[in-house]
C-alpha cells in the first residue's frame, strides 16, 4: 500500500499529515462498481435464459457482496493522522471512517518511544495516556519521523529513546 506523507516546517510550527495513497477516485471507484455488477447481472440474465435461471440469485448476492466491499474501501479510504506540534502543545488528530479522535497535551511533556522494530507503532507518552500513531508510515521511515517528532518537541528532554 503507498503513503503519502507530508511534513511541513514554518515559523516553529511542525506539522505532519500522514495518509494512505488511495488508487482510485470516487467516480473511479463508482465506475468499477457498475462494470463489476453490470457484467455479473448480463452473465446471469444469459444463463437463465438458456435455462439456468438459479443463477440469478447468485448474482444478487454477489453484487450486495461487492457493494460491501466497495463501501468499507470506500469508507477508510480518507483516514489519515494529523500531528502538530507548536508553542507548547502537541495536537494528534487521527481520522478513521467516520470517526475522529483528538489528542492535544503540552509538548514538554509527551515522550517519544519507539523500539526501532519497524512494524510496531510509535507511542506518544504524556500523564499517563499512550497513543499509538504511524499506521500510514512506511516502515522505513518511522526512524526519520521519530527523529523529526524529537526534534520539534525538544531533543534535549528525552530520558528513554526505547531503542
Amino acid at each position: 500500500m503507498g503513503y503519502r506523507w507530508s511534513y511541513i516546517v514554518d515559523s516553529g510550527r511542525h506539522q505532519w499529515l500522514l495518509k494512505r495513497n488511495c488508487a482510485l477516485r470516487p467516480w473511479q471507484l463508482a465506475a468499477w462498481f457498475f462494470t463489476v455488477v453490470f457484467a455479473a447481472l448480463a452473465i446471469a440474465v444469459v444463463c437463465a435464459a438458456g435455462g439456468a435461471w438459479f443463477v440469478i440469485p447468485f448474482a444478487i448476492v454477489e453484487a450486495v457482496a461487492v457493494a460491501a466491499a466497495f463501501v468499507a474501501y470506500a469508507r477508510h479510504a480518507a483516514d489519515y493522522e494529523r500531528i502538530e506540534a507548536t508553542n507548547g502543545r502537541l495536537v494528534v488528530e487521527s481520522g478513521s471512517g467516520s470517526r475522529i479522535d483528538r489528542f492535544e497535551h503540552g509538548s514538554r511533556a509527551v515522550r517519544v518511544e519507539y523500539d526501532g522494530n519497524a512494524r510496531e507503532p510509535i507511542r506518544l507518552v504524556a500523564g499517563g495516556v499512550t497513543i499509538a500513531i504511524g499506521r500510514y508510515v512506511p516502515d522505513d521511515r518511522k526512524a526519520m519521523l521519530v527523529q523529526q517528532l524529537r526534534g520539534a518537541l525538544g531533543a534535549g528532554q528525552w530520558a528513554r529513546s526505547g531503542g
